[in-house]
């Protein structure tokens, strides 16, 4: 199990950062979700709120499924519980009311302006709970021109450029195999609640966070955006090149590819002397890196003399050994496999109480004296309504009122 060096199992006794935070979580699908997963996954106490007999919209998205409950949804939902709530009904909207006042945080992904026409928009939410860090997420911004259009993945990273650096060269504009402009929001979004929660320590004052898919996908165009900056030029693709060194790439070999990363002059010196290739180091053509872009295609054509006699597993293991970045390419099964991916708790098992035991990849963090963990799996609709009416002062007779009247809804096996 990962932790700090030297630090056993029971060392790990410290509560998690965000341990008691509270977060309402009103949104769904990945964006939001994946950032509420990230508060959940540092202690926080994630309330999800989810549409009576609906729910999150990825709870019906797929195959596969693991008796009926969808794959995606169980990938970006540990760590939290579900409350079932018709917020277009009166006692919907009191229970929401009552559960803000407890907590620290509110995340919302609605379309803009759809939480003020419920009533719960920063400004009225804010003037009851001045404390409340709010964030929404949204696919461009809750302002400019295109601040209403309906934003989904794919259709973000063609709209901020991403698609048109992705792929090989001729080939179509080409998305990313995750859904990189939702995960990115969300993650920016977690980061942002992190430090205004910070902030409030100080200040005891809240605040609204605007992020967006968009603006997830700019911020990591750098060095991408940067070279147009400089140069006017419009990149394109490059398929697994970069753009400003070599040789980093993917290259065929005997028995398949390899990813080979020379990121400076001392490494192309052990690189050619692994490879045994130190003509290449004394050509003047390819003496710095500034020559070797230069002259890239002859570079390629020397390399690829040598690596297509050599399978994967030689050039790998004379590359490690001479400390030069340099790695196979897995599948997913492979990668699952892979004891360092284990080591680092990067794969963890948890049971579901319908799916039964299922596997999630973990957070890629870990703190000394805490385990990062699966401690709640993904939860069924409404799993926990009861309990959080309960704990939000609504007495048994109140709460089964509630469920009746169609504002709030329970799971059979609801959790007292």
């Amino acid at each position: 199990m990962a932790g700090s060096p030297g630090e056993s199992e029971s060392d790990r006794t410290r509560p998690l950062p965000l341990a008691g935070v509270r977060v309402i979580d009103l949104t769904r699908v990945m964006t939001g979700p994946y950032g509420s997963m990230m508060l959940g996954d540092l202690g926080a106490d994630v309330i999800k709120v989810e549409l009576p007999g609906r729910g999150d919209d990825t709870r019906s998205w797929g195959p596969p499924f693991i008796a009926e409950e969808s794959v995606y949804f169980l990938s970006v939902n540990r760590n939290k519980r579900s409350i079932a709530l018709d917020l277009k009904t009166d006692g919907g909207k009191a229970v929401l009311w009552r559960l803000l006042a407890g907590a620290d945080v509110l995340m919302e992904n609605f379309s803009p302006g759809t939480l003020s026409r419920l009533g719960f928009g920063y400004a009225a939410t804010a003037a009851r709970h001045p404390a409340l860090v709010y964030a929404s997420i949204s696919g461009f911004g809750q302002s400019g021109p295109d601040f209403d259009r309906t934003a989904y993945d794919l259709i973000v990273q063609g709209m901020s450029g991403i698609m048109s650096i992705t792929g090989h060269p001729g080939g179509p504009p080409t998305r990313l195999g995750v859904p990189v402009a939702d995960i990115a929001a969300g993650m920016f979004a977690a980061y942002a609640i992190a430090a205004a929660l910070y902030e409030r320590e100080r200040t005891g004052e809240g605040r609204y966070i605007d992020t967006s898919m968009l603006g997830g996908q700019v911020a990591m165009l750098t060095y991408q955006a940067g070279s147009h900056f400089a140069t006017g030029a419009v990149p394109g693709p490059l398929g697994n090149a970069h753009p400003m060194i070599a040789p980093y790439d993917t290259f065929a070999v005997a028995d398949g590819h390899v990813n080979i990363a020379v990121g400076n002059d001392a490494i192309w010196s052990r690189f050619c002397a692994a490879l045994r290739l130190e003509r290449l180091a004394d050509d003047p053509r390819f003496a710095s890196n500034r020559d070797r872009i230069t002259n890239k295609a002859a570079l390629y054509a020397e390399l690829e003399t040598t690596l297509l006699t050599l399978p994967a597993s030689d050039v790998v293991a004379r590359l490690d050994a001479a400390a030069v970045p340099c790695g196979p390419i897995r599948n997913l099964a492979e990668v699952i496999a892979d004891p360092q991916v284990r080591a680092q708790d990067l794969i963890q098992e948890t049971l579901h109480p319908t799916a039964g035991e299922i596997k999630q990849t973990g957070a890629p963090y870990h703190f000394q004296g805490s385990r990062v963990e699966a401690r709640r799996p993904p939860p069924v609709l409404g799993e926990h309504t009861i309990a959080i009416l309960r704990e939000a002062g609504y007495t048994a007779a109140e709460a089964t009122a509630l469920i009746e009247s169609g504002a709030a809804a329970a799971p059979a096996t609801d959790e007292a």
